[in-house]
C-alpha cells in the first residue's frame, strides 16, 4: 500500500469508529434493558434529552466533562421514569417509549431553543494513545480519539463480562426469560428490570453528549438525526449481546462515512451519494420490521418476556 493509501484508510476507520460510539452507547443501554424484558422506544427522545442537557452545561460552564455527566444524570432521571411507567404501573411498553420520543423532541428543543447554530467553546478533543496510535491505520483508527470513544471500548467489554461471566449477568437473563421462575429463585425482578432501565437510560443519555460535545460539537434542533431508531435495531441485529453491538454500530458508521468518502467516484459513475446515506435507515426499518414477527424473534435469541409486564402470582 502507499503510504497516502494507509493515510486514508486509518482516517476512514476512524471517522467510522466515532461516528459508530453514539450507537454503540445506546445499543449497549438497551440491551440490559431488553435483556431484563423491558422494551424501550424512546431511544431517540432519551438521546435528545442528554444531547441537549450536555450542550447546555458544557457551554456555560466551560467544562464538557460537567456536560457529560449531566447527561447521564438526565438520561438516568428519564429511564427510571419509563422503568416506572411500564414495571410499576405496568402500561404499554411500546406506547410509552414512542410518548418518550415526542417529549425528548419537543423538550430539547425547548430547553435548548436559545443555543441553535451555536459552537462549543470546547468540546471534548482526540487524545492519541502513545506508541498505539503509530500502528499503520489500526493506530490512527481506534488510538486518536476522544475520552467518550475509549471509554466505549472498556463499557463494552466490562458490559459483556457481567452479562455472561457474573452472576448478575445470570440474574438479567433469568428475569428476561421467565421472570416467574427468577422470582422463586429469589431474584427481585422489580428491582433487576428498575436498575436495567435506568442504565439503558444513562446510555441513551451518554450517547447524546457524545454527539453534542464530541462528533458534532454545536447544537442544532434535531440533532440526533434517527440515530436511538438505529441504535434500537442494532439490539436485534446484535442478537442482544454487547460484542456484535459494536461491530453492528461501527459498521453502521462506516456506512454514514462512506456517503462522503465516495462522493467523487459515486458522482462519476453518476449514482447519488446521499443514497448510501439511507442505508443505515433503509436497514433500521427492515431489521425492526422482521423483529417485530415472533417466531423470529425467538429463533435469533430475543428474550421471552421482553415487552411483557411481570405481576407476581400471575
Amino acid at each position: 500500500m502507499t503510504s497516502s493509501l494507509i493515510i486514508e484508510l486509518g482516517h476512514l476507520l476512524n471517522i467510522s469508529i466515532k461516528a459508530g460510539t453514539p450507537l454503540l452507547l445506546a445499543s449497549l443501554g438497551e440491551v440490559y434493558a431488553e435483556r431484563s424484558g423491558v422494551l424501550n422506544l424512546g431511544l431517540e427522545g432519551i438521546m435528545l434529552i442528554g444531547a441537549a442537557t450536555g450542550f447546555i452545561v458544557a457551554y456555560s460552564t466551560g467544562c464538557p466533562e460537567l456536560g457529560v455527566l449531566a447527561a447521564i444524570v438526565a438520561g438516568a432521571i428519564i429511564g427510571l421514569l419509563h422503568a416506572f411507567v411500564c414495571i410499576s404501573l405496568q402500561a404499554n411498553q411500546v406506547v410509552a417509549g414512542l410518548a418518550l420520543v415526542m417529549v425528548g423532541t419537543g423538550l430539547s428543543s425547548l430547553m435548548a431553543r436559545d443555543y441553535v447554530g451555536i459552537a462549543l467553546k470546547r468540546a471534548l478533543r482526540p487524545v492519541k494513545i502513545p506508541g498505539l496510535s503509530r500502528i499503520p491505520i489500526i493506530g490512527e483508527g481506534f488510538f486518536h480519539h476522544d475520552i467518550l470513544v475509549y471509554a466505549s471500548y472498556f463499557i463494552t467489554l466490562i458490559l459483556w463480562f457481567i452479562m455472561y461471566k457474573t452472576k448478575y449477568g445470570i440474574w438479567i437473563r433469568a428475569v428476561g426469560e421467565d421472570p416467574s421462575a427468577a422470582d422463586a429463585m429469589g431474584v427481585n425482578v422489580y428491582l433487576v428490570r428498575y436498575i436495567c432501565t435506568t442504565f439503558g437510560g444513562a446510555m441513551a443519555g451518554l450517547a447524546g453528549a457524545h454527539i453534542s460535545l464530541a462528533y458534532t460539537p454545536m447544537w442544532v434542533e434535531g440533532i440526533t438525526v434517527g440515530r436511538g431508531w438505529i441504535a434500537l435495531a442494532l439490539v436485534i441485529f446484535a442478537m442482544w449481546d454487547p460484542l456484535r453491538a459494536m461491530i453492528g454500530a461501527y459498521l453502521f458508521g462506516t456506512t454514514e462515512v462512506l456517503q462522503y468518502w465516495l462522493q467523487m467516484p459515486l458522482q462519476a459513475m453518476g449514482i447519488d451519494p446521499s443514497l448510501l446515506g439511507t442505508f443505515p435507515y433503509v436497514a433500521t426499518i427492515i431489521v425492526l420490521l422482521v423483529g417485530s414477527f415472533e417466531r423470529i424473534r425467538k429463533r435469533i435469541g430475543a428474550p421471552a418476556s421482553l415487552g411483557k409486564p411481570y405481576v407476581r402470582g400471575e
